[in-house]
């Protein structure tokens, strides 16, 4: 297991697959950002129910584009150039759930409670890896993520409380995006996700990462009231 910490001036002396290691999972970490607000900006930011949620939309977007910019940084560095991810079509994402479009407020605000969520285990893997300029951009990133998760949560709760009809929407968008979430962390015999592990450049397996989210994500749901989907209902990816 690799345990040293890297600097850029180290990274040329590195073996090759952790060069391609690295920008690989930098790569997709930037499609992943820029992903997002392909997703659902232009339906929601016209749609969004009050001006205050208008604002909150376009905020969103922009910490995410902002986070898309500081990734790309470290990938320019490494000598990778992510910039074809922003005029990729949302079909050809590398994952699954940035592929397609929202078109309803349920969507947006269970995508924001659930997928977001997602992306801050994903940056939780960063935590103390071996690349330490990754390291650095964690701290800001994550407390965006964090605000985009209670967002969610949120405008879910709202949607839920608002009556029989609010619920059974959010109900739906909930057995829709959580399958989803599960395999955003990919195959649990991934021999990838072992390579990562070995670079230090993540911390858990992906059946680990995948548990801890479903260890969280179950007692939340519950407390609001809606019914936990069947983990094994449409998934991809086991």
């Amino acid at each position: 297991m690799f345990t040293d910490k890297i600097e850029l001036k180290d990274f040329d002396k590195m073996d090759q697959e952790y060069k391609e290691l690295l920008g690989h999972v930098l790569t997709i970490q930037a499609d992943c950002e820029i992903g997002g607000p392909h997703l659902y900006v232009e339906k929601m930011l016209p749609a969004a129910p009050t001006k205050l949620d208008q604002l909150i939309v376009a905020r969103t977007a922009a910490e995410e584009i902002d986070h898309y910019r500081k990734v790309a940084r470290l990938a320019g560095e490494i000598g990778v150039d992510v910039s074809f991810v922003l005029s990729q079509p949302n079909e050809k994402r590398f994952v699954d759930t940035f592929r397609g479009s929202i078109t309803t407020w349920a969507d947006n605000a269970v995508f924001g409670f659930l997928i977001d969520r997602v992306g801050r285990y994903q940056l939780e893997e960063f935590y103390d890896c071996s690349y330490l300029p990754l390291q650095r951009i964690l701290p800001d990133i994550v407390t965006e993520e964090l605000g985009h998760i209670e967002y969610g949560y949120n405008k879910t709760l709202e949607l839920i409380q608002s009556g029989d009809a609010g619920k059974a929407k959010a109900q739906k968008a909930v057995d829709y995006w959580y399958v989803r979430a599960l395999d955003m962390f990919g195959r649990a015999d991934s021999k990838k996700s072992e390579r990562y592990r070995h670079w230090g450049l993540k911390r858990r397996t992906n059946q680990q990462a995948r548990q801890d989210y479903m260890n969280e994500v179950a007692p939340i749901l519950r407390q609001m009231g809606l019914q936990l989907p069947d983990p094994n209902q449409g998934r991809r990816y086991f």
